[in-house]
């Protein structure tokens, strides 16, 4: 009868995740160690520190799951080369099933569709001009491809690394789910995933030290006038005209800028709240929690514990950091055109980071004179740079 008990006590101990670990510690149970620590540290970046805890949580926890051992939650064998969606849905476990969200691409086309529904699009057009600022600021994305691809990395790889420049997370998994399709690349989606929004929780400490140095005192310093009033009907037509003409131009770029002016046009149409209110939060909030714990769920010791995820990140802040500089260097253009009417600062609001980047603008500005309101300004190209990374990215497609 002891023996039994002991012989049973012995097998639990054998099937643990513990003795997993210890009798493949050199073979590769480190790194599972390793990942999660790593996934402690997101945690603790996103609780103790505040960093996209929306969406750095549910991923950092989705990296703990998929990297405890034997828990059986996440296959990627299922998802490489030609998906057998049935063997998926039969045999995979519960992030295998979430995870089909993003391979099919529908989770980050409904984050717009919410996004959409809680974007004031009043100051782009109020101030167009705000849109070339917005595109200003994606040359970025296009200069890092370039660059990606000179240093080794496949197209398909290049292209998902520079989408980061857009700091525009659903899109960067939009585009790098698209493209890493089949499992057979050194980096996930999961990676590109991790770097855009660590880039896009680290915007008010990239971006102020770019912003001083390819400006002046002066520059800094410009108040702009007011926006005119928007009315209601420029609200509704904009989200019509917007999804049509990009469509028309970039196919590829339709699933996000519909949803996004979609859930733009039930808020402006005034005559669906309750679409609304569910769009802004029951159905964001549950497609957010299901994009960061099947997103994090792909970041296995593999994908992360190489060189090229390395090269991930720098490219990452190098793809941002010239966004910036060229959403800036555009708006330095603009100031000398209208002969000092336009504040530089605002065109590193082009990226996509809504709203904090123009909300970094509106800090930096009031740096240089504390009256000087910039916010209702940086917001145009704020938002226009949440169009423009769609764009970017269909262009991305089109050209991979």
């Amino acid at each position: 009868m002891i023996s039994k008990f002991i012989d049973t006590l012995v097998n639990i101990a054998q099937e643990s995740g513990l003795y997993e670990i210890c009798t493949n510690f050199l073979d590769g149970g480190y790194k599972n160690l390793i990942m999660i620590l790593i996934s402690f540290l997101f945690m603790y970046l996103a609780i103790g520190r505040g960093f996209e805890p929306l969406l750095l949580l549910p991923i950092s926890f989705g990296m703990l799951l998929t990297n405890l051992p034997l828990t059986g939650m996440y296959h990627p064998e299922l998802f490489a080369g030609d998906i057998n969606f049935g063997d998926v849905l039969h045999n995979g476990g519960l992030l295998d099933i979430l995870y089909l969200g993003v391979k099919l691409q529908i989770y980050p086309p409904l984050i717009f569709l919410g996004i959409g529904a809680m974007t004031d699009f009043a100051p782009l057009i109020a101030n167009p001009k705000s849109f070339l600022l917005g595109a200003a600021a994606q040359a970025g994305i296009f200069i890092t491809f370039v660059g990606a691809a000179l240093l080794g990395f496949t197209a398909a790889e290049a292209g998902s690394i520079a989408i980061i420049g857009g700091a525009d997370g659903p899109t960067a998994i939009f585009v790098s789910s698209k493209l890493l399709a089949g499992g057979k690349y050194d980096i996930d989606v999961g990676t590109i995933a991790l770097a855009a929004y660590t880039y896009m929780a680290l915007v008010p400490l990239i971006q102020p030290p770019i912003m001083r140095a390819l400006t002046t005192k002066k520059e800094r310093a410009v108040k702009m006038g007011q926006l005119r009033t928007v009315s209601k009907t420029e609200k509704i037509i904009f989200p019509i005209a917007v999804t049509t003409i990009i469509a028309l131009l970039v196919p590829s770029a339709a699933p996000l800028v519909g949803m996004l002016m979609l859930g733009n046009l039930l808020k402006e149409s005034g005559c669906c709240d309750r679409l609304v209110k569910t769009a802004q939060n029951e159905l964001m909030n549950i497609i957010t929690i299901f994009l960061g714990i099947s997103v994090g769920a792909t970041t296995t010791a593999d994908k992360i514990i190489n060189l090229k995820f390395g090269g991930v990140i720098l490219l990452g802040v190098v793809a941002f950091s010239l966004g910036t500089a060229c959403g800036l260097l555009f708006g330095k253009l603009m100031y000398v055109v209208t002969g000092g009417k336009i504040n530089p600062l605002i065109g590193s609001a082009g990226v996509s980071a809504v709203p904090m980047a123009a909300r970094v603008s509106q800090k930096v500005g009031q740096e240089t004179d504390n009256t000087n309101y910039l916010l209702m300004h940086a917001m145009g190209p704020n938002v226009a740079g949440v169009i423009g990374s769609a764009v970017a990215a269909g262009v991305l497609l089109n050209i991979i």
